[in-house]
């Protein structure tokens, strides 16, 4: 059997088809009972739109690309589900392209969602090859979440604020006596932003000369090597603030393999708040950078682009919060002197 058309809803319910088309869309310029009997004729015949058929008539194909850094990144987990609840509310659909993938195969993702016509884009994390988006940018409406570049005209940043939430999470270590601390720094204009708010509260508490940063690449293995090297300084930390949680879980793994328990020993800290941070038998102190509301934010300013493309970018930061849990002490005495 064929499967039933606009036309047979409309014989059904009484109707034009013109009508039919008024209620799918959502039109508030339908009386009541006729809207109540096309919608009723829609679940008797079972009736699907043709969403390419849509698209044509409408000028629109009502997805969203999104283009992720690096999907293993556990972070992106919770901004995805902010950013799809909002788009879903706005008959929007997302499609998901992984940024890891496209620099092994050495393509160009932002163009397959051009091609496809996509009505937005968002560039969630910090992307290798910003000229690619800034050509996508110049065609569809585009926003970059979760990430503080590029910086382009006419493109949205939402972010979370990693200066303060780094000053948080180093404001805790000192507050608990740490003196020696050090920074596994990240990569990127995120990187730099963690890493500034670090060293500020240490000069600030007249620490900086103790600070000690060692370059991370957002990795377990980097956050684990990192450690090591840290670890077998001759005056080792007290304490650790890692650029993430995946970072940090490779810092637990080094002082395990130093004989140093965390808290006794040595406090760690990580960021995002990442489900591995709320895992039992890690239990990682971390700060929360909001990516539920980085998500929700960075689809509301994507509608907000669609319905006025030429209105100027803009840059929103949402709050971060120290979620303190099992892996800070206060600090067990001097550090130790190898």
């Amino acid at each position: 059997m064929r499967p039933p058309t606009i036309r047979d809803v409309a014989e059904r319910a009484g109707v034009s088809k013109s009508l039919v088309s008024l209620v799918l869309r959502g039109s508030d310029q339908v009386r009541p009972e006729k809207r109540q009997a096309v919608l009723a004729a829609v679940e008797e015949l079972g009736y699907r739109p043709n969403a390419a058929a849509r698209s044509l008539s409408e000028r629109r194909t009502r997805t969203v690309g999104v283009l992720l850094n690096d999907m293993r990144n556990p972070w992106f987990v919770e901004l995805l589900d902010g950013l799809n609840s909002r788009l879903h509310d706005s008959g929007l659909r997302m499609l998901l392209a992984d940024g890891h993938l496209n620099r092994r195969l050495g393509e160009d993702l932002t163009r397959t969602f051009t091609d496809l016509r996509v009505d937005g884009l968002i560039a969630v994390g910090t992307l290798p090859a910003p000229e690619a988006l800034r050509t996508a940018a110049g065609q569809v409406p585009t926003v970059v979440a979760g990430a503080r570049e590029p910086v382009l005209p006419g493109v949205d940043i939402v972010a979370g604020d990693d200066e303060h939430g780094a000053r948080l999470a180093t404001e805790h270590l000192i507050g608990l006596g740490h003196r020696r601390i050090a920074h596994i720094a990240g990569q990127g204009a995120v990187g730099e932003l963690r890493r500034r708010g670090f060293e500020a509260v240490m000069r600030e508490h007249g620490l900086g000369a103790t600070a000690a940063v060692e370059q991370g690449d957002l990795t377990e293995e980097g956050g684990y090597r990192a450690t090591v090297r840290l670890l077998g300084a001759r005056e080792r930390p007290t304490a650790v603030f890692a650029f993430n949680d995946i970072a940090g879980v490779g810092a637990l793994s080094a002082a395990e393999e130093f004989g140093l328990r965390v808290p006794r020993d040595l406090s760690l800290v990580g960021y995002d708040n990442t489900y591995l941070a709320r895992l039992r038998h890690l239990w990682l102190t971390t700060v929360d950078n909001a990516s539920h509301e980085v998500g929700r934010r960075a689809a509301q300013c994507l509608l907000d682009r669609i319905a006025d493309p030429a209105r100027p970018g803009e840059t929103v930061l949402t709050a971060p919060a120290l979620e303190v849990r099992g892996t800070t002490a206060r600090c067990p005495g001097p550090p130790d002197r190898r």
